[in-house]
């Protein structure tokens, strides 16, 4: 589209998560209009760490956000999987991107308050919950909880594995619930009995359990979370600390430590959901991306990468079309075939006998074998 194009274009973005505050900054950046319409009064993200992959960094830097971003993480060069007692299956260096090579590993917390603190003020407005949206073609109108109506010539459905727009408008199947829960704390280094000693992703894996150790040093900390099969699919299950530690039995007993010395008030407990693949995430004048557009597990660790990748590809087909309508299209032919596979391997078993599924050729040598 023209500059001039661009500049006339109002953008509503619905939900400012990393799906809403990275489509925010890419697309003001075209030199359009955007508004986005939080639901929390307050943003708050809780639980863990994640890794921002080179590919993500390298949109940054593109941004100009880089520097924003990187001093509050750690960089990491390789992340490993290991089995239940620590017996090496695969160590494999992050898929670089150009010449950054590093993931930088960062709190949730400060990953979402980092984006949010670059976008220019008044740009995010809280307290809005969409109530419901519609698509007049070349527009559309939000209406939000109290009775405010806005109208823009795009919005972007940010809103997350529970979207409202993309329930009224693209897809009616809910939620999908995987079968498993996710324990996640925040602990200090000194807590991690000696398991932490570089800024290396660790996952130890058995009996369906998976145990993340991801290090948070430039905070001197870590994030520790499990992730363990359970029937209970309600969304914020009770669970105690036998419940925890029965999912680690038989672990490295320095796991078994951690867990047992974990305060149970600060553990973020949750049932793990995503959705199936929605098979369109366009009309002329709305478009999801994120959470909101392809949900996935997080046995990949690319539901925040996937978002901020979604971010750019739209930016970059709308600069790029001669029309809004033109570039959604692009935008999904862009991301839809990458998030497809994403969702599947995400799906995926991790067990050990299921690993080369994950990582062909990575399967654990059998015993007595080089």
């Amino acid at each position: 589209m023209q500059s001039a194009d661009l500049k006339n274009l109002k953008i509503a973005i619905v939900g400012a998560g990393y799906g809403g505050a990275a489509a925010a900054k890419a697309l003001s950046l075209l030199g359009a209009e955007v508004d986005v319409y939080e639901q929390a009064n307050r943003i708050r993200e809780v639980g863990a760490g994640i890794g921002l992959r080179p590919v993500t960094m390298n949109r940054f830097r593109q941004w100009g956000i880089f520097d924003a971003i990187t001093k509050v993480t750690s960089p990491s060069e390789y992340f490993e999987i290991l089995t239940a007692t620590g017996d090496p299956i695969m160590k494999e260096a992050w898929p670089a991107d150009g010449e950054q090579t590093h993931t930088h590993l960062i709190h949730r917390g400060d990953f979402i308050d980092a984006l949010l603190g670059v976008l220019p003020e008044g740009m995010v407005h809280l307290g809005h919950k969409l109530e419901s949206i519609e698509d007049k073609g070349d527009s559309s109108v939000l209406t939000f909880a109290g009775g405010k109506t806005v109208e823009a010539d795009l919005v972007v459905g940010a809103d997350g594995i529970k979207s409202v727009v993309r329930k009224q408008l693209f897809s009616g199947k809910g939620p999908v619930f995987s079968g498993e829960h996710a324990y996640r704390a925040v602990i200090p280094v000194d807590a991690a009995h000696g398991m932490v000693v570089d800024d290396n992703l660790r996952m130890y894996i058995g009996r369906g359990t998976k145990v993340y150790l991801l290090p948070l040093r430039h905070r001197g900390q870590v994030s520790f979370d499990i992730t363990a099969l359970c029937p209970d699919g309600t969304w914020n299950p009770e669970v105690t600390k036998d419940d925890l530690l029965a999912t680690v039995s038989g672990f490295d007993e320095r796991l078994v430590n951690i867990t047992r010395e974990l305060d149970m008030d600060t553990v973020n407990i949750r049932a793990v959901y995503d959705i199936d693949p929605v098979d369109t995430w366009h009309s002329d004048s709305v478009v999801l991306v994120g959470d909101a557009a392809h949900s996935m597990l997080h046995h990949q660790g690319q539901g925040a990468n996937s978002a901020i990748e979604d971010a750019g590809a739209l930016a970059d087909a709308l600069r790029q079309a001669a029309s809004p309508k033109e570039g959604l299209a692009v935008y999904q032919a862009t991301r839809k075939p990458v998030t497809d596979e994403l969702q599947r391997i995400s799906r995926q078993g991790w067990s050990e006998d299921e690993i080369n599924d994950v990582f062909p050729g990575q399967k654990p040598a059998a015993a007595g074998q080089e």
